[in-house]
């Protein structure tokens, strides 16, 4: 079978080499596992990135697809001196890359730029990635003048040498941007020139892209695991349970930040050690109390919990108790007034309020269905439903705060009211982040999702249709698109106020069950 590397790929590879070989070779395998709504919205983004950053070159032409016909079109353009391209397809000696933007200088060198949906340079895949481009395009053979059209087939003479690249550019969102009006597309995104680094990398990305390019064309499987196995579960292949079956479900990689500390994990992989049991004292003793507790937990099955400090905590809760959770979308290209690139837009809440120990809690929420900014409305609905006394209870105190210091900048009227709002604010997720509660099952994490079935095994996120934040963002942008029909846009309705109910209902049935344990 004939090998192409892409770019995409060789970007892979430098990850994990064997999960690209299992990608090319082995496709049944690679694609057992589906894309999360993460990852699926992390694609979105960057297609929607990139068309708008086009608008930067009015003039371009684009290309179409990758198969023979795209190859052939990008090589009468070029003979064509069309100035600007994108999506070119270029292909020789088994390496493949589409440029996102080529321009054409008057001195017949060229330009290329690389689209990123990221607010700055990633040293780490950026800079690669416009290396392997310029090793391919420097390597083929630059069509001669075409007296046919643009985009037509016919026969091209090829003179010596390849494309010469003059510049090499990431364009990037500007994180510092914000839309006042129609979008300013040259204040939108920033033109980073990162020529004079790359070029000092490109002998060397030539290099490591023949031996990938070997590697990938192996008959045999590569033995032994992947690159993964050095790293926490988190940043694991998609095939990394496939190339490491002696790793468990849950052992050594899912220690808390482990990933964080690569020696210490290295360490541990290096003699054989996957299981928490098999911690050996030396290995431990080089842990965080977090660490150690999440494997003291794990080995001796036991809960360790401090009373004492739950208890503290809990008392200087003043009722009414506000149980509150945010859902809102991160919209990479701002879609209103005063919002910069990945600036959160907050469209829903939920509420539980209750207004003493013995009482049942009432519920009050907030969904903002239209397509216009639901700022306003959002903080009006807010301040009309906490009140101006009791403490507002959230999980990850950071995130919230956040989105409410972002309202007041954009909505200066109601700043002192949001600054009492967050002074109000205390962390549920504190007991858990200060080790008070440590149960095996939370298996170092802390988020809501892990803590609440641990606890609360009655509530449930798994016969939702929304399960998770991600989706819920993802969801409510669907909503607002054109080609949503009424019953589509209230069945979202309807998933999103039962996900972000129980949220917020998690955190109040969580407090409950800590004060049922200090009393």
């Amino acid at each position: 079978m004939s090998i192409i590397l892409t770019k995409t790929d060789y970007i892979l590879w430098r990850e994990c080499q064997k999960n690209v070989w299992l990608k090319i070779n082995r496709p049944e395998i690679y694609g057992v596992a589906e894309l999360s709504e993460f990852e699926k919205q992390i694609i979105e983004t960057g297609n929607d990135v990139e068309l708008e950053a086009r608008k930067l070159f009015p003039k371009g032409f684009l290309v179409q697809g990758r198969d023979a016909e795209a190859q052939e079109t990008t090589k009468n353009l070029i003979a064509d001196k069309c100035e600007i391209i994108f999506q070119p397809i270029f292909v020789k000696d088994g390496f493949l890359a589409a440029v996102d933007i080529l321009e054409l200088n008057s001195d017949g060198t060229y330009n290329i730029y690389e689209v990123k949906s990221t607010t700055d340079v990633d040293k780490k895949t950026h800079y690669h990635d416009l290396a392997f481009q310029i090793n391919l395009l420097e390597k083929f053979a630059l069509p001669r003048q075409s007296s046919n059209n643009v985009g037509s087939s016919h026969a091209i003479a090829y003179s010596e040498g390849g494309i010469k690249i003059k510049k090499a550019s990431v364009i990037h969102l500007n994180s510092d941007y914000v839309r006042q009006g129609q979008i300013n597309i040259h204040q939108l995104f920033h033109i980073e020139d990162v020529t004079e680094i790359v070029r000092e990398m490109v002998w060397t990305v030539g290099q490591e892209m023949d031996f990938a390019l070997k590697y990938l064309q192996q008959i045999q499987e590569p033995s032994g695991h992947c690159d993964c196995v050095y790293k926490g579960r988190s940043n694991h292949c998609s095939t990394f349970a496939y190339s490491n079956p002696k790793v468990p479900v849950y052992g050594v990689h899912d220690i808390s930040r482990i990933g964080a500390s690569k020696a210490k994990l290295q360490d541990l992989i290096d003699v054989g050690i996957f299981e928490l049991a098999d911690v050996p004292e030396d290995a431990f003793n080089k842990l965080s109390s977090p660490q150690k507790n999440q494997i003291i937990a794990h080995v001796q099955d036991k809960i360790l919990q401090d009373k004492l400090s739950i208890a503290k905590e809990l008392g200087e809760l003043i009722f009414p108790l506000y149980f509150l959770d945010y859902e809102t979308f991160p919209c990479a290209i701002p879609r209103f007034d005063g919002f910069s690139p990945y600036q959160q837009i907050p469209f829903q809440y939920s509420l539980y309020i209750l207004d003493g120990p013995k009482t049942t809690p009432r519920h009050f929420e907030f969904l903002y269905s239209e397509k216009l900014d639901p700022s306003l409305d959002f903080v009006k609905s807010l301040q009309k439903d906490v009140g101006d006394n009791g403490t507002i209870i959230v999980w990850n105190k950071k995130f919230e705060c956040k989105i409410n210091d972002e309202l007041a900048e954009r909505l200066p009227d109601f700043k002192l009211f949001i600054e009492k709002t967050n002074a109000r604010v205390y962390d549920l997720m504190d007991i858990f982040g200060k080790q008070f509660y440590v149960h095996k099952d939370f298996k170092g994490k802390i988020s809501i999702k892990n803590i609440l079935p641990v606890l609360v095994p009655e509530l449930s996120y798994q016969d939702l249709e929304i399960k998770e934040g991600g989706s819920a963002s993802q969801k409510w942008n669907e909503m607002n698109q054109e080609h949503i029909s009424p019953e589509e846009k209230e069945a979202i309705i309807k998933n999103l106020k039962i996900y972000c109910g129980l949220d917020t209902y998690a955190m109040f049935a969580i407090w409950q069950y800590l004060t049922y344990l200090v009393n």
